[in-house]
């Protein structure tokens, strides 16, 4: 169903060394991006609240509105991608990203840091795993193994963005203060990912044709809908648990050593999950594995609060849970492009994330909000009604 074209040569078209080049920077820009865009925030935030005289809810609503822009910006993104590839658009997103975090050792306000992890957001939704995913679809166009095998070293090696960056940022607001910490971070991000983006990735020339008939009749359609619905539960879902799971292992009597322990494994596991399911995706329905594991997920959020006061009831439940905690970002690519091509894939996907990861953003506020209402127990609740809600949706796009 592609309507693409390469501007590459013919030999190099769907793989080859050049394909492995593009994976291997983006998996460098993409370790860095989380990095530093996402990951190094939690370390920073007490110095600013300290600096800036504001509360840490305060503080922490900039990361928030930072992930609302991206979602809102995600749509667009998603047609620039497919209409002149990711060379142009993730190059920019780079230069504006490092000049965010320039701008965010500066500030002295709120209205400043709002202002500038706006211009954050939209820089996220230029650079991150939405359209480091485009890139190697329309790379890999016809070359299934190719982009399975692209889209999961991209995954496994950037899934340690939060262990390179949680120490090294740490270590880097010790020695020089939180400002100059964050200018250093910045630069080590523009180093390598301006460069990267501008000179390993490849432009496309395109056809707009069928582009834009994919993209209507799959959103008049309703498989395309359930995957909306799966993939927006699932994620508020993870999301949740992410930001919880340590408050809530601490609430049922663990020792917070144990607690950051069990929530550290949950990277280590989305690794295993991920090649679990890349393994099992060329034999059975990806949409069926996907469905299997975040009902598992649903299962391990109930579990908990029975089980979770004993340590290797916890240990089970976050072992059980953390499987599923990377599959998403590797099934929807796969199950997009099954369906609807390559053509339209960015464009598609785009308009799913202006769900899944305004959810991201907002789950976690109603999580708290919640437990600190009528408790925890009905957060984990909640989560599993999320994950058996995900897991039926899949069902119900594999059968239509």
């Amino acid at each position: 169903m592609s309507a693409s074209t390469e501007t590459a040569a013919p030999q190099t078209r769907g793989g080859g060394s050049h394909g492995r080049r593009i994976v291997a920077a983006l998996a460098v820009t993409q370790t860095i991006g989380y990095g530093v865009l996402y990951y190094a925030f939690s370390v920073f935030l007490t110095p600013m609240a300290r600096d800036l005289h504001a509360s840490n809810a305060q503080i922490a609503a900039a990361l928030t509105l930072s992930i609302l822009i991206a979602a809102l910006c995600a749509p667009l993104v998603g047609r620039m991608l497919d209409a002149r590839g990711g060379r142009a658009l993730m190059t920019a997103g780079s230069l504006l990203g490092a000049g965010a975090v320039l701008a965010w050792s500066r500030v002295d306000s709120l209205p400043q840091l709002y202002t500038v992890f706006a211009l954050m957001g939209v820089a996220c939704s230029m650079v991150l795993y939405e359209s480091a995913f485009a890139v190697i679809v329309a790379w890999y166009d016809g070359n299934e193994r190719g982009r399975a095998n692209g889209i999961l070293a991209l995954t496994i090696v950037a899934g340690f963005a939060s262990s390179i960056f949680l120490p090294l940022t740490g270590l880097l607001v010790e020695w020089y203060g939180w400002r100059q910490a964050l200018v250093v971070l910045a630069l080590i991000y523009g180093v390598a990912a301006i460069p990267l983006h501008a000179l390993v990735l490849r432009s496309r020339a395109h056809t707009a044709r069928r582009r834009a008939e994919i993209v209507k009749e799959a959103t008049r359609r309703r498989p395309f809908w359930l995957l909306v619905l799966a993939f927006t539960a699932n994620g508020g879902a993870v999301a949740v648990v992410a930001v919880l799971l340590i408050t809530y292992l601490i609430h049922l009597g663990h020792s917070p050593v144990l607690a950051a322990t069990l929530a550290g494994l949950l990277g280590v596991l989305s690794v295993t999950g991920r090649l679990l399911t890349t393994s099992l995706q060329t034999r059975l329905p990806a949409a069926l594995i996907a469905a299997v594991i975040f009902a598992l997920q649903g299962v391990a959020a109930l579990l908990l609060p029975m089980i979770g006061r004993t340590v290797p009831g916890a240990i089970g439940s976050v072992l059980l849970f953390g499987l599923g905690f990377g599959i998403a970002s590797i099934t929807l690519p796969h199950l997009l492009v099954g369906r609807y091509g390559t053509a339209a894939y960015a464009s598609l996907s785009g308009r799913i994330a202006a769900f899944s990861v305004a959810d991201k953003a907002l789950a976690p506020l109603g999580a708290v909000a919640l437990a600190q209402a009528v408790g925890y127990t009905w957060v984990m609740g909640g989560v599993a009604v999320a994950c058996a809600t995900a897991a039926g949706a899949l069902v119900a796009y594999h059968r239509v």
